[in-house]
């Protein structure tokens, strides 16, 4: 195993305990008690998964959110509020999921495995033939990018899957459960309003032009849409 997870929090019990039990699981960990020297970290360190306290010291956790959110780090917001609000806002900003202090340590590593094991998935079942065009819209699925009238498009690492995943498999239609079991890989914690707000941040940065590419299906979920014959909504 060679996953690195950057664990983040400004309570140093926490990253120790976090960390112990992840490096028995084998993977390369690092900690960090304030979100400057986060930040320092990861450019060094350059995690494929950070576990993040939101109330840090210097830099606050919300901030890191939106300076990371297009390199491709999954990121697994650590919280003692249980304000749903605060859980959403974190989500907003291209968190990948999230666990609410006191937590079981057993839960936080099946959360690290479940992200990283959906990564791998999606890697292996990549297609060969992995660009897909929508008249100026380019998906390059290994190069991880969109492109819109040659304009690249940042999408955080679990919103281009799951704009993928519809897009590659244009008109078949996806309950919000079922959604939630191919991209975030488990029964995830936040729920399936996680893939309605996911779905309304990839829309929000897609050209008008092409919002229509991901259709609501109403009282079931979502579908893609590969061509521009279909109606919009």
């Amino acid at each position: 195993m060679h996953e690195k997870i950057l664990v983040v929090d400004d309570e140093e019990n926490i990253v120790n305990v976090i960390s112990y039990a992840l490096k028995k699981e084998g993977y390369t960990v690092e900690g960090s008690y304030d979100g400057r020297d986060a930040l320092n970290k990861m450019k060094e360190f350059v995690p494929d998964i950070i576990i993040l306290d939101l109330m840090l010291p210097e830099v606050n956790g919300y901030d890191i959110c939106k300076k990371i959110e297009d390199e491709g780090i999954g990121i697994i917001i650590l919280t003692a509020k249980n304000d749903i609000v605060d859980k959403i806002l974190g989500l907003e900003l291209g968190a990948d999921d999230y666990l609410t202090k006191p937590f079981d340590i057993r839960e936080v590593i099946a959360r690290v495995k479940s992200l990283c094991r959906r990564v791998k998935r999606l890697r292996k079942e990549m297609p060969s033939n992995d660009v897909i065009k929508i008249n100026d819209m380019v998906v390059h699925a290994k190069q991880r990018s969109v492109t819109i009238n040659d304009v690249r498009a940042d999408f955080t690492a679990m919103e281009f899957d799951l704009l993928y995943l519809l897009i590659s498999n244009p008109n078949i239609v996806y309950s919000r459960e079922q959604l939630l079991d191919k991209v975030w890989g488990m029964d995830y914690i936040g729920g399936t309003r996680t893939v309605d707000t996911h779905i309304q941040r990839i829309r929000k940065k897609l050209s008008l032009d092409y919002q229509y590419i991901i259709q609501t299906v109403h009282g079931i979920g979502y579908k893609g849409v590969s061509d521009t014959i279909e109606g919009r909504d």
